[in-house]
């Protein structure tokens, strides 16, 4: 889907795999938050047999299949879109109120080179609130957001960075830090995604976010992504 008629554009890429039953669910909150803002919608898909984008019903979105591999769906997207800046949004997650307004502010003045949100999770358990506080505090420390935070970046900044690497796990958090150390700025937005809890509720809350933890930390210490992705699973 391309609105595209001058100003800043933003290009909303899109990874899926098997997320036929909530993407075009996905694709209508983002069409509806896009407002004034020039965007265009690109999914890209890790199945062969492009299972999700046959049950894309909006005709005007960028449908694109992909090797399999998260950080392969995004560069596959990154090179298919023709925005300014780049939104890599997971398909479990929803955009905050103004989210596209937002992005559009703190990129026209070329301060920042990178950006993402706060983490929301969408659950009222109380034991969620606690997971968001620690990941927003770590996030303003270290400046290195996650992917399920909605990063978007200057396209041509993607580009000089040569996109995300080909690896099982952690691509965002390399890319992040590659930027980083590349002396650029990231800035988080003060509100919230909404993510699914999907994940925390299938594996348990306390397992799901020790393992996270313990990912990250190994990830840090140099232990290599395809160790850490044999651990996830």
């Amino acid at each position: 889907m391309r609105i595209m008629t001058g100003g800043l554009r933003i290009s909303v890429v899109i990874p899926v795999l098997n997320e036929a039953k909530g993407i075009n669910t996905l694709i209508g909150h983002v069409t509806k938050h896009a407002k004034g803002n020039k965007i265009e919608i690109i999914v890209a898909d890790g199945d062969p047999r492009g299972g999700t984008l046959a049950a894309i019903e909006n005709i005007d979105v960028i449908k694109i299949v992909s090797k399999k591999g998260r950080g392969a769906q995004m560069n596959a997207g990154a090179g298919a879109a023709a925005g300014d800046v780049l939104l890599f949004l997971h398909a479990d997650t929803f955009l905050p109120d103004d989210a596209l307004d937002a992005i559009r502010d703190v990129m026209t003045d070329g301060k920042y080179a990178a950006g993402a949100f706060d983490l929301g999770i969408d659950s009222h358990s109380q034991a969620f609130r606690i997971i968001e506080g620690v990941a927003s505090l770590r996030s303003r420390i270290t400046r290195i957001p996650y992917g399920d935070q909605a990063i978007f970046m200057k396209r041509d900044i993607f580009s000089a960075m040569g996109g995300f690497k080909d690896m099982p796990i952690m691509e965002d958090v390399d890319l992040m830090q590659a930027l980083k150390r590349s002396g650029r700025s990231i800035v988080i937005i003060p509100r919230k995604v909404r993510t699914s809890s999907r994940r925390w509720e299938a594996e348990g809350i306390i397992y799901c976010t020790l393992r996270n933890w313990a990912l990250i930390t190994l990830y840090m210490f140099g232990v290599s992504p395809d160790k850490l992705a044999r651990l996830y699973r």
